[in-house]
């Protein structure tokens, strides 16, 4: 027989665990995950905010039964001020809360914008990308006291630069980068913390507009932001593509991302997506191809720096690989098994967001023998999963032995038994697998085989402390390096 509900601290009338959140606002996941290890192991846990049901997740038994067995029942998303914000209406893939929109965008994504014909064509692009890469860091260190990099910094311009020049063709909003690419980059990662972030009006729809707690105000920031620097190429482009199609002239080929978006068609010959769509769907493939990746690449480097042997186990790969007369590609990353199991590790241990994006229960469901009402929002929590230590023995050391099974079949970043989160799993899961595999892995394997990196002097380790209002480090990573290839690989 079902139980009511999943363990979970007492509630207070109408309120629920509301004060409480209030209470620890700064760090809301952080309460979330203490009070979740006081359930002696439960493995899920019931707030009460408002009149919404919170079920926290942190099983992958659990969060099979959620995601994949029972994902029909907990398909659509909660609707929130800033997901509807961020996705102008509920237009883009992941946010939006309307299955039918979900199929579309889905659809114009996994046949045309991720399709395998584009990603081949846009190859030459990535490659540019990544010789820059080296080149800018190998540039830098002439430039830098002590020869020091900052990797944060490095990391999430990289990304920045490899999705604009894919969605946009060309990789800075001006003739060359500055402010307007930083500012990008911040309102990205500010995007991805306010996006489901527990706002109060969330739960009290009758307060929206008042914003009590200040996420209304950042949420329109960052959109403003995005609108100011996205809008204008975007305008341009639908207006040349339609202008093409009043002359009978749009047979040109499609030279980026957002030529595709633009220019599909439908029966009558006229556009399939709206402005919106297309405005929606490129914020989406812009904060899910920088935040994660780069976030992912900053802690592995870390991690390695004070773990000597697995950073001479990568490099030793590398160099049995691929060798120091040429640089890495993309077509390497499927033999570089030990490079992949350290970026799967850091992804267990260190992903930037504590929780997955929720969903919405759409019935009453029955889950691990719990009974969860519907309208119950659910969250599969990825510190819950990750350093979970019925699954993972020491599960706050970084080992990436433990992703290499036994050596026969090839490492993958995927991890569909949610044993911890990379790109989900299910209908809802990213599409952008091939894509994020190769911006993580080349981002990484780029700056392992071009530079040999040692602490700065003086640092004894490196301080793997996370930050207060999110899991990134609490402070950009910095490192000395060398050059480790022939001077003209950098050239």
């Amino acid at each position: 027989m079902s139980r009511c509900t999943t363990p979970g601290p007492t509630t207070l009338p109408f309120i629920g665990n509301m004060h409480q959140l209030i209470w620890n606002k700064s760090s809301v996941f952080r309460w979330i995950h203490r009070v979740l290890d006081e359930t002696a192991g439960a493995g899920a846990l019931t707030l009460k905010l408002g009149s919404v049901h919170v079920i926290v997740v942190a099983c992958p038994e659990i969060a099979r039964e959620v995601l994949r067995r029972n994902e029909a029942a907990f398909f659509s998303r909660p609707a929130t001020f800033a997901s509807n914000l961020f996705s102008y209406g509920y237009k883009s893939t992941s946010l939006t809360v309307v299955e039918d929109q979900w199929k579309k965008m889905k659809r114009v994504l996994t046949s045309e914008v991720l399709s395998p014909a584009l990603e081949s064509q846009l190859h030459g692009r990535r490659v540019l990308e990544a010789d820059h890469l080296v080149r800018s860091v190998h540039g830098q260190l002439k430039l830098t006291p002590g020869d020091c990099i900052d990797i944060r910094h490095v990391a999430r311009h990289f990304c920045g630069n490899i999705i604009r020049r894919l969605v946009f063709g060309k990789r800075c909003f001006g003739e060359s980068p500055g402010a307007d690419e930083q500012e990008h980059v911040d309102a990205l990662f500010t995007l991805v913390n306010y996006v489901y972030s527990f706002c109060v009006s969330d739960y009290y729809p009758g307060l929206v507009g008042l914003d009590l707690d200040g996420h209304e105000k950042v949420a329109k920031g960052v959109m403003s932001t995005l609108d100011r620097l996205h809008g204008p190429l975007i305008d341009e482009r639908v207006r040349e593509w339609s202008q093409r199609r009043k002359a009978g002239n749009d047979r040109r080929d499609v030279a980026d991302i957002l030529d595709v978006l633009v220019s599909l068609e439908d029966a009558d010959g006229q556009p399939v997506l709206s402005m919106d769509e297309i405005k929606a769907q490129t914020v989406e493939l812009m904060f899910g191809s920088v935040v994660y990746p780069s976030n992912t690449v900053e802690w592995a480097l870390a991690e390695m720096m004070n773990r000597p042997d697995v950073m001479q186990k990568a490099i030793d790969e590398l160099d049995a690989v691929v060798g120091k007369e040429s640089l890495v590609q993309e077509s390497d990353i499927p033999k570089l098994n030990y490079l992949k199991s350290c970026i799967r590790e850091a992804f267990r241990l260190h992903p930037y967001h504590a929780i997955n994006a929720p969903r919405v229960a759409m019935e009453d469901t029955t889950i691990a023998g719990y009974l969860i009402p519907k309208d119950s929002h659910v969250i599969v929590s990825r510190i819950g999963l990750g350093k979970n230590s019925k699954v993972w023995p020491e599960p706050l050391e970084f080992r990436p032995e433990r992703h290499l099974g036994d050596g026969a079949a090839a490492v993958v970043l995927a991890e569909p038994d949610l044993r911890f989160i990379t790109f989900g799993t299910g209908r809802r899961g990213c599409p952008g697998v091939s894509l994020g595999t190769s911006f993580t892995m080349v981002l990484f394997a780029r700056l392992l085989q071009g530079f040999s990196w040692t602490k700065p002097p003086g640092i004894g380790g490196i301080n793997l402390q996370e930050s207060p209002t999110s899991l990134a480090l609490a402070a950009p990573l910095v490192l000395q390096a060398e050059p480790r290839l022939a001077p003209h690989l950098y050239a």
